[in-house]
């Protein structure tokens, strides 16, 4: 029953030791990285899906974990016992598909401690599922029979927060929390308190960041960006989106096609949007990422950013995979 411990694994331990050296240092103020640049549902060869790293000096905050975050974590020499917390916006699976592989890798290499694990009502939900489906590989562990059980539920620490909450992550760094309109349940209702999609702001001693997440037009998205030095936001281009799902889902119904058009249109930001909240909010910079469909040509390019220029005039950039800011 459970895994080998590393003390005396002579193979794997000089390995994770290695990678531990190559530890990506974070300046005093912190720094963003843009692991994967394109909302789902459908895969990219090009870019992963949605996952961002903030860099401070206690360790890596994974903001989202889309499918790919593990390889791009190690892309961007951020090795797994660097990450501190995962934070996550809300609970579909193009941002959430990344987490199942970082939880088993961290216990198969036994890194140390519980991870943090933030996000909205539901997180503690899908984190037991996860947890779950580890199981039948910590009992297989490196097959032998004698070595000592460690539970995978041992290895995290889930916090579902609120709306307008506040929460110290880190030292000197504070979460604020606000609903967006990602999804348009009536609120008060059932699902309203049981599912919600977050934007998130993180205030930091030298400056401030603030993610959208998934997010649809939001009075309080603007509010919670006001002044920011930094917006991390979203973007959809929804005639090539719709595209995109026909050639990738050819038999799609009418209904459902329907619905996906609907939600695409109501809680999404189109580039102009993006400008619009960034115009208003007053930010000092725009980083777009979450661009769907991710092949951009550089004519698209272009349009996006002179959309997005109309409303602000602000430095503004479409992130890649990888980019730091």
């Amino acid at each position: 029953m459970g895994r080998l411990l590393l003390l005396g694994c002579a193979i794997l331990l000089p390995a994770l030791l290695a990678g531990a050296a190559q530890a990506t240092p974070a300046p005093p103020g912190g720094q963003w990285i843009t692991l994967g640049t394109m909302g789902g549902p459908v895969a990219n060869p090009r870019r992963s899906q949605p996952a961002n790293v903030l860099l401070v000096p206690e360790g890596a905050i994974l903001v989202d974990a889309g499918d790919g975050t593990a390889e791009q974590l190690a892309k961007a020499q951020i090795p797994l016992p660097q990450l501190r917390a995962v934070i996550l916006s809300h609970l579909h699976w193009d941002h959430t598909g990344g987490l199942a592989a970082l939880l088993g890798l961290r216990f198969q290499t036994n890194v140390p401690g519980a991870l943090r694990i933030y996000g909205p009502p539901g997180t503690r939900a899908l984190v037991a599922g996860l947890i779950a489906s580890m199981q039948p590989g910590a009992e297989a562990g490196y097959g032998d029979p004698h070595a000592a059980a460690v539970h995978p539920a041992d290895t995290v620490e889930v916090t579902e927060l609120a709306d307008a909450s506040t929460t110290t992550i880190a030292q000197g760094v504070v979460l604020r929390t606000v609903q967006n309109t990602h999804f348009s349940f009536p609120p008060g209702s059932d699902l309203d308190r049981r599912y919600k999609s977050f934007a998130y702001r993180f205030d930091m001693r030298a400056h401030s960041i603030v993610y959208t997440g998934d997010t649809g037009p939001s009075t309080a998205v603007e509010q919670l960006a006001q002044g920011a030095d930094l917006l991390v936001s979203e973007m959809i281009d929804l005639d090539g989106t719709l595209a995109t799902v026909k050639r990738n889902t050819p038999e799609m119904d009418a209904r459902a096609l329907a619905g996906l058009t609907w939600h695409l249109t109501h809680h999404h930001l189109t580039p102009e949007q993006v400008g619009q909240l960034a115009g208003r909010a007053k930010v000092k910079r725009v980083v777009v990422t979450h661009i769907t469909p991710g092949d951009t040509s550089p004519a698209d390019r272009g349009r996006f950013l002179a959309a997005i220029r109309r409303n602000y005039n602000g430095p503004a950039d479409l992130a890649e995979d990888l980019e730091v800011y």
